[in-house]
């Protein structure tokens, strides 16, 4: 992992962090039968962030094979605090507040107008273990998908044209993906058009985003007639496999999802911390997408 990488994402996190812990620092409830909150530690929060998002960024398959074999033998001289492994676990929960707000104030994209959604399922154990799982038992429900059914949970994921995240939610794995009131919340800095598969075809959900000046497009049905898209939407509804991509990349590059985990809180800070290296990218999926000047007509490479 280039040193460069490391201090870049370091210190985008790290300025946030000062910039945000002074207002959250004003909004803390105090309590004075426990006069041992809050103590320091050898690592601040910016620097778990920063572990956090860089093991998502190399090419370790879980957090303790990163921190023990990599962050503590060559990166003691970047992070002179380093506590022992354990010790990180048991911190990972404090800075929880700080990494949600970084995700979503500096880790998203802006709408421009072309916009792809899709659900994509997150399991936490093998279907023949769903009877003894302990972790997730109040938490996790039953779900079907493309491939069939799965024990866990959904997230969904808004993305633009370049490939950045605009907007994500996480849900139990029984949620429909046409659920009002997370697409509401999911479409609420979303403008234009918003492509989606079969599944996020519905008329009562089309008609209130479309009053919220957004329009929902999806690939008709065999049985639904009156439905005319247009050129440019066919070939939209087409690339639609780019949220596909990004999918993937989370999943196997980023290890959006695995089956070791032993909190429903670091299972959090896992998502947290795929979505934030995800966008830390160099190169995502993109379309190449230009409008000609002279007559304003939408112009699509290959």
């Amino acid at each position: 992992m280039l040193r460069d990488k490391v201090i870049e994402i370091f210190v985008k996190v790290d300025d946030f962090c000062k910039e945000i812990q002074p207002i959250l620092e004003e909004k803390r409830i105090e309590d004075k039968k426990l006069g041992m909150r809050n103590r320091k530690t050898g690592l601040c929060q910016s620097e778990m962030i920063s572990l956090m998002v860089l093991f998502h960024n190399g090419q370790f398959t879980n957090l303790k094979s990163f921190y023990v074999h990599y962050a503590l033998p060559h990166m003691k001289d970047l992070f002179p605090g380093l506590t022992s492994y354990n010790r990180f676990v048991e911190l990972q929960p404090r800075c929880a507040m700080l990494f949600m707000l970084f995700v979503k104030m500096r880790c998203l994209g802006k709408s421009n107008g072309i916009n792809f959604i899709d659900s994509t399922h997150i399991k936490v154990c093998h279907n023949r273990r769903i009877h003894q799982h302990k972790v997730f038992k109040d938490v996790a429900e039953r779900g079907q998908c493309s491939i069939g059914w799965f024990y866990g949970f959904k997230l969904h994921l808004i993305i633009n044209d370049k490939g950045d995240i605009l907007s994500f939610y996480l849900t139990k794995g029984n949620v429909d993906d046409r659920n009002l009131k997370h697409m509401m919340d999911m479409t609420k800095d979303i403008f234009g058009k918003l492509y989606g598969d079969k599944g996020y075809i519905s008329k009562a959900m089309a008609d209130i985003l479309w009053g919220n000046g957004v329009q929902m497009v999806t690939k008709p049905r065999k049985n639904m007639k009156g439905m005319n898209l247009s050129q440019t939407d066919k070939i939209m509804l087409r690339k639609r496999a780019i949220i596909e991509c990004v999918n993937d990349e989370l999943k196997n590059i980023r290890k959006l999802q695995h089956t070791r985990h032993r909190s429903v809180n670091n299972f959090l800070l896992n998502i947290l911390g795929a979505l934030a290296a995800y966008s830390f990218f160099p190169k995502k999926p993109s379309l190449n997408i230009q409008f000609e000047q002279q007559d304003k007509q939408l112009f699509l490479a290959a």
